[in-house]
């Protein structure tokens, strides 16, 4: 896909592949390859079609709404964080191809059962982000990051979970809308496939995504501006003045749910940004779950993603449930926006 939203006809003879079978042909380049990361993906796939056909029915099958308790964020637990949660788990858990889990709504490294093998790989992920927006019928998405283990022995560690998101292996989330897409990078290149529920499969719809160098779009929760820092403001009034060679004023979009504001970014350019209060200079994003596994993925687009003064890939995470500020989108807009923090 070219900045203007089109496709290259080179592309065309590639749609309608499904993803197992673009992964395959990727696997192909790697004469090594065992097939332990093909069949990794083929879980998390099927962990994201379980949950897109629980989604769709949520309303009729009695699982909107709250648990009644709270996760490690401090945030109220939905009923469907716990299901999306476990589902990956239980697809992810006995594959072998895992040595630990971790997810934003456990508090400490998810260990694989004993009397499953256990793989080279780590498997981070927020089961379903944006859940609160599903009683009201907006999109939500999972998100997942994976790296390599770094451990030895069988089971993994914390170790194996802190590690800086230059280093993942591949990254990517599944949305959950009008249409259920998965999306994903191994850091040549972002594909979008669709899942055609017909037939149960995801077929490559978006080959090759490019993020524009400059949108015309920013997203943000204005109704915070208030408790932001003067630099942050002033950033967020610079989108809104005139300049006919930047294409401003930008219009403002803002969904709410990360996976949605950044798969829209993410295919039309502009910028999505969650930045640090005065009170709470870190902001809410985690850096794990979320800003890595984003970062990963505009990177390999060509885009961007900065906490304001550092690439979001080279922030070592001090703990599972790290937060960090997150500017991420479009190259130039990424740049602009960390011009009124480094100054």
């Amino acid at each position: 896909m070219n900045s203007s939203g089109k496709w290259h006809a080179s592309a065309q003879h590639h749609l309608g592949w499904t993803l197992e079978r673009h992964i395959l042909e990727q696997q192909r380049r790697f004469p090594s390859a065992t097939g332990d990361f093909t069949s990794l993906f083929q879980q998390i796939a099927l962990a994201g079609k379980i949950i897109a056909s629980r989604v769709n029915q949520a309303g009729l099958a009695g699982i909107l709404g709250l648990t009644g308790s709270t996760n490690i964020q401090g945030e109220k637990v939905q009923k469907m964080d716990v299901f999306a949660h476990h589902t990956i788990i239980r697809n992810v858990e006995a594959s072998g191809r895992t040595c630990v889990l971790a997810s934003e709504e456990a508090e400490d490294p998810i260990a694989i059962p004993d009397e499953y093998p256990t793989g080279k790989y780590v498997l981070l992920f927020d089961p379903l982000d944006g859940s609160s927006n599903i009683d009201v019928n907006v999109s939500i998405g999972t998100i997942f990051s994976i790296h390599k283990r770094i451990s030895q022995g069988k089971h993994g560690t914390l170790e194996d979970c802190l590690q800086v998101g230059s280093k993942q292996v591949a990254a990517g989330y599944v949305i959950y809308g009008s249409s259920t897409m998965f999306v994903y990078t191994t850091g040549e290149g972002v594909h979008g496939f669709t899942l055609d529920p017909t037939v149960g499969e995801f077929f490559l719809s978006h080959e090759n995504i490019r993020i524009p160098k400059r949108g015309q779009v920013y997203s943000v929760n204005e109704g915070k501006s208030a408790l932001w820092e003067a630099s942050t403001q002033q950033w967020l009034a610079s989108l809104k003045q005139p300049d006919k060679n930047k294409g401003r004023p930008y219009s403002a979009r803002y969904i709410g749910t990360l996976v949605s504001d950044f798969h829209r970014t993410l295919l039309r350019g502009g910028i999505f940004a969650y930045p640090g209060e005065l009170e709470n200079p870190k902001g809410k994003l985690r850096l794990l779950y979320e800003a890595a596994p984003m970062a990963m993925l505009a990177e390999a687009a060509g885009g961007a993603a900065s906490t304001g003064t550092q690439r979001i890939l080279d922030v070592m995470p001090s703990a599972l449930h790290a937060r960090v500020p997150l500017f991420i989108g479009s190259k130039d807009d990424v740049a602009e926006a960390e011009a009124f923090f480094k100054s």
